[in-house]
């Protein structure tokens, strides 16, 4: 698909690592302007390097579950490139474990917080902006337990569950408006998230390995990536309100 977002614009929320950071250099790849909008300057301005070997950025410390902040970061980057074509938002945190308190308030309020309300407010100011243009392309990250359930771990589940929902009441909202809302659901992927929750090499990761995720690994935040570059391209015109798993057959058990 080299080229297929040539002279577009695209934003990435949770660009500073793993699945965020993937995408902002496959946009790039593909032709777009990248605004990485994260919560960490370090990660963020990491990717923004490698953004500026192979194209053009810029990077937006936010937190998405303030308001404020992330309509700041959508508009800056508005004014900077003159439109929102693409938006993908993916900035979110695993919480507490599973082996942790599943009714720990605290976690709930702070995991719904940045995985569902960020993806609302995020969505709130980039169709404003869409609208102006005549339409573009939104992809949420949901996750695998956006389609199924884990055992205690409430929050998240909970949390992307509420992803899907969401994306697929705003892709009808804004079907004939020339807006296209979609989600991926990924399964086990190597990213820093994974590794804290599971620990690479570990017992557990071995077996998600051998039982969970039938391709028989983790996947690579790159295929995530391509999935959602796909579905913010014109080849994928015709879809929307979808929720993709991108899992190795983890779902499909």
């Amino acid at each position: 698909m080299s080229g297929s977002l040539e002279g577009k614009t695209a934003l990435v929320t949770g660009g500073g690592s793993g699945i965020g950071r993937a995408t902002a250099l496959a946009f790039a790849r593909e032709g777009a302007r990248v605004a990485i909008v994260d919560y960490v300057p370090e990660g963020g301005n990491q990717t923004l390097n490698m953004i500026k070997e192979i194209g053009d950025g810029r990077f937006f410390k936010a937190d998405v579950s303030k308001p404020e902040e992330i309509r700041r970061a959508v508009e800056q980057t508005v004014d900077i490139y003159g439109a929102l074509d693409c938006a993908f938002n993916n900035a979110g945190i695993e919480g507490a474990g599973v082996r942790n308190d599943p009714w720990d308030q605290e976690n709930w309020h702070r995991v719904i917080a940045i995985n569902l309300t960020g993806v609302f407010l995020s969505m709130q100011y980039e169709v404003e902006q869409m609208l102006k243009r005549g339409g573009g392309a939104i992809v949420n990250t949901s996750s695998i337990l956006g389609l199924v359930a884990m055992p205690g771990a409430f929050a998240y589940t909970a949390a992307k569950h509420g992803v899907a929902g969401l994306t697929k009441a705003a892709a009808l909202q804004y079907a004939q408006k020339g807006i296209r809302v979609n989600a991926v659901c990924p399964g086990y992927i190597h990213t820093p998230m994974v590794e804290r929750s599971v620990g690479l090499g570990s017992e557990m990761a071995q077996h998600i390995t051998k039982h969970l995720q039938p391709i028989g690994r983790l996947g690579k935040p790159e295929e995530i990536a391509e999935a959602v570059v796909w579905l913010c391209s014109p080849a994928a015109s015709l879809v929307t309100g979808i929720t993709m798993p991108v899992d190795g057959g983890c779902t499909a058990q």
